[in-house]
């Protein structure tokens, strides 16, 4: 019993481990401010190595979580740990193209804590029709738009940083280590664009063909409408995007509105249900 739950928990626990000392290099070398003159580190290829190697621990963790029981669970840690595994994939490779160095050592430590989740909150419900491919479609599309909303609200903090730090004409290590603010406000749109089209194909599947997903039809719950709340947000962030040129403070402050009404539909309900509640 005790090698199987152990086989169970290890690769949750080392994947945390190795992302918190990830993120704990990343703050040292591109943070924390030192006497030597300011200079940009490029990140190197062991690195890059290292980061693909606990995503790839934390992809069988997570797999192994979700499906090691033969049938489909899953929960309020399982989404955040899913949602944060799929950010840092996503920096990981944009840091082929565009320098994500310095947006690390934020990224990285969630990382940790939300890998290891499971491990605490390990009540988990078994999800049903999860066979259909109209599941699997809701729920990839689903996942893949939380996590590009997730990264979307994580850009918007650190671009909410270095506006600050601009105004304030304090050049620090760390601001050094960022990318030039119009690239990541470019990055953060590009992001919010993918992202809308995914929620857009989730909530259409999930009204018109709820039944053939869920088995029952739909129906106006609170994580429903927190869900459409994060899509109208989102739209009209877009639609001032490009008929007003929104950018700035106010481009971050939808962007952070859309997130938490998102984090709310179905993080919420499930951390509301499983952890205040006690309930699978």
């Amino acid at each position: 019993m005790m090698p199987s739950i152990l086989l169970h928990l290890l690769p949750n626990i080392l994947a945390a481990l190795l992302y918190a000392a990830l993120g704990f290099h990343f703050w040292r070398t591109r943070w924390k401010e030192t006497d030597k003159p300011l200079a940009a580190a490029p990140m190197q290829t062991w690195e890059r190595f290292a980061i693909g190697g606990t995503l790839a621990i934390h992809a069988f963790a997570l797999y192994f979580g979700l499906f090691g029981a033969g049938t489909m669970r899953f929960s309020f840690g399982f989404a955040l740990s899913l949602m944060l595994w799929l950010a840092v994939f996503i920096y990981w490779l944009e840091s082929f193209q565009s320098r994500m160095d310095g947006l690390q050592p934020m990224v990285l430590p969630l990382a940790a804590v939300c890998a290891a989740l499971p491990v605490f909150f390990p009540n988990a419900h078994i999800v049903q029709h999860a066979g259909s491919w109209g599941f699997k479609t809701h729920f990839l599309t689903a996942m893949l738009a939380y996590s590009l909303f997730t990264l979307s609200a994580l850009h918007a903090v650190f671009m909410g940083y270095t506006e600050k730090k601009l105004h304030q004409h304090a050049l620090t290590k760390s601001l050094a280590s960022l990318p030039p603010l119009l690239t990541m406000e470019a990055l953060l749109f590009r992001m919010i664009i993918i992202a809308f089209i995914l929620l857009t194909i989730t909530l259409g599947s999930g009204v018109f063909f709820s039944e053939e997903i869920f088995g029952k039809a739909l129906t106006l719950d609170h994580k429903t409408l927190f869900a459409f709340a994060s899509w109208g947000i989102f739209a009209a962030l877009l639609i001032g995007r490009r008929a007003y040129g929104w950018r700035g403070r106010t481009a971050l402050r939808w962007t952070m509105a859309g997130f938490m009404a998102l984090l709310l539909a179905y993080i919420g309900s499930r951390f509301v249900l499983e952890i205040v509640l006690g309930r699978i």
